[in-house]
């Protein structure tokens, strides 16, 4: 049995966060849509990419607009690599400069628009590298981490948020760069999937955007859900595979 646990270390500093979780198996990441399906989701990440510009002011710099601004203030509670962003900046960024998040495969595409749709960060994690339970919290500095993409070893800080595992990292600074070790691929059929929220006036939407996900993947990508629930300082670990 495998755990999902957000340590007391996360709570002191973020007592009103709360984190949607989804884990699946069957997850089909190479999955080969029909025509039909194919325009489906196509037409869902346009819609999503529409639906962003709702947590948008075009009047405010990007950083200011609430969305953005929310993950800012977060990000200096806790010492983070320079330059480190919640992963959901990225995405409104692109659609703040008219510049529409485009397809990449069917799975990307619908956790995508789901991010964009809520304005919600959104991780995704191959669930059987994970060694022993996930852990959410602060870390000691200087533990694994191998970024995607790179050849050397970038551990963590002092003091930093992280997701990690009994060898190490699993994504650095909260929710902002992911391992080698516990990356998706077309192989991939267990993930752990997080969307993180730090504004306590839209838990309705994170249960929202978890259901609506579950729903997506389950019809385009075959998944099968394990299980899906918030985790929230009241109620911090939860099942997550048998």
């Amino acid at each position: 049995m495998k755990k999902f646990i957000a340590d007391p270390s996360f709570w002191v500093l973020f007592p009103d966060a709360a984190i949607g979780v989804l884990t699946v198996k069957d997850m089909d990441e190479a999955a080969k849509l029909t025509a039909e399906q194919a325009a489906e989701v196509a037409d869902i990440l346009k819609n999503a990419n529409a639906a962003a510009l709702r947590h948008l002011d075009s009047s405010l710099p990007l950083s200011q607009n609430r969305s953005v601004a929310v993950w800012r203030e977060a990000y200096q509670k806790f010492p983070t690599k320079k330059g480190a962003r919640c992963s959901i900046e990225a995405l409104l960024k692109r659609v703040s400069k008219g510049e529409p998040v485009g397809t990449i495969a069917p799975t990307v595409d619908l956790t995508n628009a789901i991010s964009l749709q809520y304005a919600l960060p959104i991780g995704v994690e191959n669930m059987a590298a994970f060694q022993g339970n996930l852990h959410l919290g602060t870390m000691s500095g200087g533990e694994d981490f191998l970024p995607i993409g790179s050849e050397e070893q970038d551990p963590p800080r002092p003091g930093e948020v992280a997701y990690y595992d009994e060898k190490g990292v699993v994504c650095r600074c909260w929710n902002w760069r992911d391992g080698q070790r516990t990356q998706v691929t077309d192989s991939t059929t267990t993930e752990f999937i997080a969307m993180e929220c730090v504004e306590p006036d839209r838990l309705c939407e994170l249960q929202a955007a978890l259901d609506e996900l579950a729903e997506l993947l389950k019809k385009y990508a075959g998944a099968a859900v394990i299980a899906k629930q918030i985790v929230t300082a009241a109620a911090p670990e939860m099942v997550i595979a048998p």
